[in-house]
């Protein structure tokens, strides 16, 4: 392979795993210790979500956010920065309506959930191109709101992560692309095994890569169980990967991880396996933002 590969570590995301392990980070400092230990295991990137520090439950407020980038940016250690723009598409089934999920109330506009972003000026932000069903929580993003926000992170020289969960998603992307929302290369990042979305299997991840532009830069993740099989096979078709707590718990079957940087270190050895090695965050940057 001609290119390093880079590793993104997903931190603690916005699901309900608190109670499920010891090891997701809730505080801002938690976060932002575990996105440097990430960093020193070798992920290039940090996609970051923040919770509520007294229960853990997700949260969008802009102090959070905040503090988890100044203790990243005030260490020594360095990470390029993705922040979620994802969470004011959550909504949670009440009757026959959908309200905003949990720790998101009330419904966030647009400009809203770009806020952070602008202020705090990451390389990077997540742009979930899609509307998906999770069963009691549904991801709605309106085509009117992806184009305004969208052309909003470019115009301030941030790089949308184009997350997709299903092959309709690509070629909303691409359209996106088309008539000049987004900018190419564009990065996409495949989200595989999530209900009701694509399945975390080769032939899929085959698939989803023919659909994309020739030269665009892309990465893959799977959820739980299929996590590090996800990381092989995107490695092997020549894309870049993504583990951590916000997508899988688990090490090995039956056993806890017990820190991002256990799961980053795991990627590594499969990325050094395939043949290549893990980006240094200023070779993903010249991959990612040609600088």
């Amino acid at each position: 392979m001609s290119d390093p590969t880079i590793i993104t570590c997903a931190l603690t995301g916005a699901g309900d795993t608190v109670g499920k392990s010891p090891a997701v980070p809730v505080t801002p400092k938690q976060i932002a210790d575990q996105a440097i230990d990430a960093a020193k295991a070798g992920a290039a990137v940090a996609h970051i979500h923040v919770r509520d520090p007294l229960t853990g439950a997700p949260s969008v407020e802009f102090g959070l956010y905040a503090e988890v980038v100044e203790r990243i940016r005030a260490s020594s250690t360095d990470v390029v920065v993705n922040l979620t723009s994802g969470p004011g598409s959550l909504y949670a089934a009440d009757g026959l309506l959908l309200q905003p999920a949990p720790g998101i109330n009330p419904p966030m506009t647009p400009q809203q959930r770009l806020d952070h972003i602008l202020k705090l000026k990451p390389e990077i932000c997540s742009l979930d191109v899609a509307t998906l069903n999770f069963g009691r929580i549904a991801m709605v993003n309106l085509v009117s709101d992806l184009e305004w926000m969208g052309r909003t992170v470019s115009e301030a020289g941030i790089k949308p992560e184009i997350e997709v969960f299903d092959l309709g998603h690509i070629r909303l992307a691409k359209h996106l692309i088309e008539i000049g929302v987004l900018h190419a290369p564009a990065f996409f990042q495949f989200c595989l095994g999530i209900s009701w979305g694509a399945p975390a299997e080769f032939d899929v991840l085959q698939l989803m890569r023919g659909m994309i532009p020739s030269g665009t830069l892309w990465s893959a993740f799977g959820i739980a169980h299929d996590q590090f099989k996800i990381a092989a096979v995107a490695c092997e078709l020549g894309g870049h990967v993504r583990v951590g707590l916000e997508d899988n718990l688990y090490i090995a079957k039956g056993k806890l991880a017990s820190s991002n940087a256990e799961l980053v270190e795991e990627a590594a050895r499969i990325v050094t396996r395939q043949g290549s090695r893990p980006a240094s965050p200023n070779e993903a940057r010249k991959l990612l933002l040609g600088r």
